[in-house]
């Protein structure tokens, strides 16, 4: 089953592996103008920078706001193209699609390998599957562990080299496999992390949010709304602003509170956009463990904590897995199965029919 499995999925979990090694890195190789700069996180700032998006004429969804690790605003509107400005308001890139950017088809390929939310399924079960090899590996590796070997690559590119090298480089790497794959797959099911913390949460009750405010117009002050929605929370940074998808919906805020360690943090401002008012508020400070522990899938899955050193070592196991998927699978359908010795006596030694045979001699 082990074998058989991987030699099916391990290709596409090298591709997930491999996008998620880029991810990893995003901020440092996108490398666009501004995006180094000194951050500004002035409310006022930020409301102009809003301004800004929408004066480009689109029809504006989201704007994730700059932060440490790329200071340029990131503004996607509603039909999947966008924009990146920098903290002064000005489009440093604009694209079309998702295409237009790497980054962005990337993330498409690494949560969804390009299928929409059937996509999406397939990466949970890929998740699921790679917990399943992780445990099953370490229980095959148990039985010839005194031949562990450490090595980066196969020795030879024969089927019983690959093997041994996918054994032992994968028990080294399975404490990093069956984190990412876990965290992984409680990020695609929900559900299934609901479950497994089911003893440690509480029932929580949704803010009432009104859904019959104005819809926002030139007339927006967002200055405004960035200001009292700051003062909601003033050790919060600002983090994502995401406009309305429905008539009469309000304005929603994303902060970030220093203890949260989500990169947009979980932290929830609703606003009138007329009036500026705030109509409810979310703090993660006030929910239960199970939120807490959920609120840290991502942030370990994608490197977004503990700095460089942790970033190197997600980069070591998306690479293991790269190798591993793709030796499984060439290990199965392609490298020689290797010939069985076959081990005959000379052909001198054999009985001939025409000759008389030596007879057994007895007595002393």
């Amino acid at each position: 089953m082990h074998r058989w499995a991987g030699a099916v999925a391990g290709l596409l979990l090298a591709v997930i592996g491999l996008s998620g090694v880029a991810l990893v890195w995003e901020e440092s190789w996108i490398a666009l103008p501004g995006a180094s700069d000194a951050l500004d996180r002035d409310p006022a700032a930020l409301g102009q920078a809003i301004e800004a998006a929408l004066a480009q004429g689109v029809s504006l969804s989201r704007i994730t706001f700059a932060s440490e690790e790329m200071a340029l605003h990131q503004a996607i509107d509603l039909d999947g193209g966008g924009a990146y400005l920098n903290q002064a308001g000005e489009v440093v890139d604009r694209w079309e699609t998702m295409w237009g950017r790497p980054e962005l088809w990337l993330f498409d390929l690494h949560h969804y390998l390009f299928l929409g939310e059937g996509g999406k399924t397939v990466t949970g079960i890929l998740g699921v599957l790679l917990l399943a090899f992780t445990v099953t590996g370490l229980i095959l590796w148990w039985r010839t562990r005194r031949t562990f070997k450490f090595r980066l690559w196969p020795a030879r590119m024969t089927k019983s080299a690959i093997v041994r090298q996918h054994r032992d480089i994968g028990t080294v790497a399975s404490p990093l496999l069956l984190l990412l794959a876990f965290t992984g797959t409680m990020m695609v099911f929900p559900q299934i992390s609901s479950w497994i913390l089911a003893p440690v949460a509480k029932s929580e009750q949704a803010p009432d949010i009104p859904i019959t405010v104005n819809s926002p117009d030139r007339d927006t002050d967002w200055s405004l709304l960035m200001v009292r929605a700051q003062a909601a929370f003033p050790e919060a940074a600002p983090r994502r602003l995401m406009l309305p998808g429905d008539p009469g919906a309000p304005i929603a805020l994303r902060l970030k509170q220093p203890f949260e360690w989500t990169p947009n943090g979980r932290t929830y401002v609703y606003l009138d956009p007329a009036s500026g008012d705030i109509f409810a508020t979310v703090d993660p400070a006030e929910g239960d463990t199970a939120s807490a522990i959920t609120e840290k899938y991502y942030p370990v899955h994608a490197g977004k904590v503990g700095g460089f050193f942790w970033r190197l070592l997600l980069t070591a196991g998306g690479l293991v897995l790269v190798l591993l998927g793709c030796l499984a699978t060439w290990s199965f359908w392609f490298a020689g199965k290797g010939r069985s010795r076959q081990f005959r006596e000379p052909s001198g030694r054999h009985e001939h029919p025409a000759l008389p045979q030596p007879q057994k001699q007895t007595g002393s």
